[in-house]
């Protein structure tokens, strides 16, 4: 029997989607599935809602035998203050790494105190692969060959991985356990919207993670290298059990799918639309997708099966910094006023997610390309471009921090003083503008969903 904590270390988020924290709780649930599984606890250390002596309360009294943290580009200001508290409070657990920022720059973790990082694959499956080696051969002895997916630590070495990590089949995954979710964190997080997280304020929110991989293939997206390029979904009847049984244990009152490219296979789309449309289980819900995956039958569908919000990679309007988008991304203002008609014929939201910084761009082009979108009643979210290709292993926790997609990657950490002595320059300043200007137009798409409980 192998215990095993899953946690992310105490850090302050720059960003928050509840979507990039169900992986922490698909992971428990595939463990719990082991034979012989033992003990395995959740732990959001990264919400706002505990401080470093709730960590080592919990790592001290835990005594796991497994820790595996879950990593992001925010996380790793505090990793090397956590691996020390681990080694210092429970020095008989291993320390595993996971999540989107090793899978994306493995060697960086590299400098850490830890024993394992997974560095490709589903999570899930790397994370099981170490514990069950740890339970078969035992905590002092590391495998001869290579974990799937998994880089192991001998001595002062690295094992490499034993082949590329494997990838589950939805029927596979283990969806989250509604009951171990702290939402009244989440619902603070989401309650201001002037800082364009992608949550609905004031209303609480039922992630679905309804696929992975994507073949749409933006060089700036994360989603391709790690879970694919081919999707995998969810099968309609999954989503709608798991609807139902959430629902009916709190009070969620809409629904977020946690996919890269939601319409990607419309006839699912208009499957699932159609089971909601008769009911009983008729949620309110968002989506995420490409212009590209939609046309006005299907929008207008969407919108008569409970979709209040529909979010786009608008990217940018500036023909000079289409180039370098896949051809299926390249859009034209006719193109997103059309949407726009469809969404506001459906009493949709329209959420237009628009890349500050994307080469061949300018800060005229991008101010351009948001007005366009909000003269037509869109809601922007701004995130700045981030080149993931660009990543080293040698990089240090400063550099890669930038990499959040809210500061501009490959700048010195201390810029040099600009010409008015104040440290900006123009053209950042200008850039930043977008992301940490004051925000005005704020969302009312609340007002279309019921409460179902008072906050």
């Amino acid at each position: 029997m192998t215990d095993v904590l899953l946690i992310w270390p105490p850090h302050v988020p720059s960003y928050f989607n509840a979507g990039h924290h169900s992986p922490l709780y698909m992971v428990a649930g595939h463990l719990r599935r082991r034979p012989g599984a033992g003990r395995v606890d959740t732990c959001e250390a990264g919400t706002l809602s505990m401080n470093w002596k709730g960590v080592g309360d919990l790592l001290y009294q835990g005594r796991y035998d497994v820790v595996a943290v879950m990593n992001d580009f925010d996380a790793v200001d505090g990793l090397a203050r956590f691996a020390e508290y681990v080694r210092v409070l429970s020095p008989q657990s291993k320390l595993i790494t996971f999540g989107r920022l090793s899978s994306l720059n493995p060697g960086y973790f590299r400098r850490f105190d830890l024993d394992a990082v997974v560095q490709s694959g589903d999570y899930e499956c790397g994370v099981a692969h170490y514990v069950n080696s740890l339970a078969e051969s035992g905590p002092e002895i590391v495998p001869v060959a290579g974990l799937p997916g998994v880089a192991l630590r001998h001595g002062e070495n690295w094992l490499e991985p034993g082949g590329h990590g494997d990838r589950l089949d939805p029927e596979e995954w283990s969806l989250p356990d509604v009951d171990e979710i702290p939402y009244q964190d989440y619902d603070r997080f989401y309650a201001k919207d002037e800082h364009k997280f992608c949550g609905i304020p004031f209303r609480r929110e039922l992630v679905v993670p309804a696929a992975r991989g994507c073949p749409v293939g933006c060089e700036f997206c994360e989603v391709p290298e790690i879970f694919g390029l081919r999707e995998r979904r969810m099968s309609v009847d999954a989503v709608i059990d798991y609807i139902r049984d959430s629902y009916a244990r709190h009070p969620f009152e809409y629904v977020a799918f946690y996919a890269p490219t939601f319409t990607l296979d419309r006839r699912w789309v208009r499957e699932l639309c159609e089971r909601f449309i008769e009911g009983p289980v008729s949620p309110q819900w968002k989506c995420a997708t490409t212009i590209h995956h939609l046309g006005e039958e299907l929008v207008a569908l969407m919108g008569r099966a409970g979709c209040v919000r529909i979010s786009v990679g608008l990217e940018t309007l500036e023909p000079e910094g289409q180039g370098g988008l896949p051809r299926n991304k390249r859009i034209e203002e006719e193109r997103f006023r059309t949407l726009a008609r469809w969404c506001a014929a459906a009493g949709v939201e329209l959420n237009a997610f628009v890349i500050v910084g994307l080469p061949g761009t300018s800060v005229e082009g991008t101010a351009r390309t948001v007005e366009f979108a909000r003269s037509l009643g869109a809601r922007i979210r701004p995130t700045m471009y981030t080149p993931f290709h660009e990543m080293t292993g040698d990089m240090t926790t400063h550099q890669v921090a930038r990499f959040n997609r809210q500061l501009i990657s490959g700048e010195p950490v201390e810029p040099p003083a600009g010409a008015d002595g104040s440290g900006r320059r123009p053209e950042a300043d200008a850039r930043y503008a977008f992301l940490f200007g004051r925000e005005d137009r704020l969302t009312s798409v609340h007002e279309r969903i019921p409460q179902r409980a008072p906050r």
